[in-house]
């Protein structure tokens, strides 16, 4: 079986923990020897994912966001979840510039920014119920090893 490894983080919907859930996922991905580039691109999945919850799904009141996060092999697993409001059409929610806080400027492209760094996104949710973020992505998959040889 594959080396694997779990962990679950349960902290308050505050914008200030924004920033903690981003370490702390990084930190944990560490085991997988990422790349700098690779941690940037799942801090910024996280940050929007966390972002979404706080603003969208409880509107800036205070309750719990969960992430569970895995390693398998190496590939990181990510799962980011709320109770909020839910989304009513995931599939427009999920379109490039599509927001319903313009007020706020909001850019619209939290969910294209997290398919753009992941390897793959699902995103689950029910109006009153809550949202949940699955994402994943393999460590070291586009990384080339040089050799020198001697002449």
């Amino acid at each position: 079986m594959e080396h694997t490894n779990e962990m679950q983080l349960i902290f308050d919907s505050r914008s200030t923990n924004e920033s903690f859930a981003r370490v702390t996922v990084a930190a944990f991905m560490t085991s997988l020897n990422p790349t700098v580039e690779e941690v940037s691109d799942v801090k910024t999945a996280v940050s929007e994912a966390v972002t979404n919850a706080i603003i969208h799904g409880y509107e800036n009141e205070v309750h719990n966001i969960s992430i569970r996060c895995r390693t398998e092999g190496k590939t990181l697993y990510i799962e980011i979840e709320d109770k909020g409001k839910g989304i009513e059409d995931v599939k427009q929610a999920m379109e490039p510039l599509f927001t319903t806080k313009p007020e706020l400027d909001r850019s619209g492209m939290g969910f294209s920014f997290m398919e753009a760094f992941m390897d793959h996104l699902e995103v689950s949710s029910a109006p009153g119920k809550g949202t949940t973020v699955k994402m994943d992505k393999t460590i070291g998959k586009g990384r080339r090893l040089w050799t020198t040889q001697s002449l």
